[in-house]
């Protein structure tokens, strides 16, 4: 499922509880995890760029970088290692894909502190913009993170998008022997009372339901047949956290949209919001052409 795992690491808490689970995930699927650090030059303290700042600024990852080492070392995991220059988002994004990682790791924030890579910084912009898929992971205190997956959580419009999320939730779900939980949401909030609304009601039901029946058949030639249906209404964003918490979902599994070159997902969209929101970790899957 996956060789080539990419974890973007910067010693907080939240980054250490994603090398762990990237270490499991790896474990599982026989993989290498890069653990990747970005020293950051567009820092706003560093108006201009001299050879001694810049220095520090590799110094201080390879110090960051050994520490990861050390403790994928100790739980047996094989590893390589990288400093590199740059805008930590795009330079992930263009890393992981330079070097064909089939998998990229990243939390959204640290239980104390704050993570460089909190969301509304370099993982939401990893998550726009990456053609590689996206395992992010929220970590608060009463949390932690399972794995192998027992139950996974695929969310679909019926759109592009959905179908390339999931395809890999499909495949992950194959190879883990996990239980699908298929989910689309009849978002009635913009339908009125008046006749034409009805029908736009019942027209959004059916497509619902297309949706959900078309990711249960090709989960039957993953050879996925534990699946289970689920059309609801209300706000798609609630209703998948719902979801997560009333089936015991232990990851999510969706595509982003958008064109290449741009933000893949616009601000506030469903999966923007699961990301920075669900409990267990999510995997965004972007447009890869």
């Amino acid at each position: 499922m996956y060789e080539d795992i990419l974890l973007p690491f910067d010693g907080s808490d939240g980054a250490a509880e994603a090398l762990h689970h990237a270490a499991e995930i790896a474990h599982w699927a026989d993989a290498t995890i890069h653990v990747l650090f970005v020293a950051d030059t567009t820092q706003e303290s560093l108006t201009v760029v001299e050879t001694e700042v810049v220095d520090a600024l590799v110094r201080e990852g390879e110090d960051v970088v050994e520490e990861a080492e050390e403790t994928l070392r100790t739980l047996g995991a094989d590893h390589e290692s990288d400093v590199v220059q740059g805008n930590p988002a795009p330079t992930i994004v263009e890393y992981a894909e330079r070097y064909d990682h089939d998998l990229i790791v990243m939390p959204t924030h640290g239980r104390e502190g704050v993570s460089r890579y909190l969301v509304g910084s370099v993982t939401e912009k990893v998550v726009r913009l990456a053609s590689v898929p996206v395992l992010t992971a929220r970590m608060r205190p009463d949390e932690q993170l399972t794995f192998p997956y027992e139950h996974i959580l695929i969310p679909t419009d019926g759109g592009a998008g959905s179908t390339r999320g999931a395809e890999h939730g499909l495949s992950l779900a194959a190879s883990l022997g996990a239980t699908v939980h298929v989910l689309s949401v009849v978002d009635d909030s913009s339908l009125g009372l008046d006749v034409r609304s009805t029908v736009s009601g019942q027209e959004r039901e059916q497509a619902a339901t297309d949706a959900v029946e078309d990711v249960v058949s090709e989960a039957a030639s993953h050879g996925v047949t534990d699946t289970n249906r689920h059309i609801e209404h209300g706000d798609p964003f609630k209703v998948i956290l719902d979801t997560i918490d009333s089936k015991n979902i232990d990851a999510v599994a969706m595509g982003t949209t958008g064109r290449r070159g741009t933000d893949r997902i616009l601000l506030g969209s469903v999966a923007e919001k699961t990301v920075r929101s669900a409990p267990v970790p999510v995997i965004t899957v972007g447009d890869d052409e």
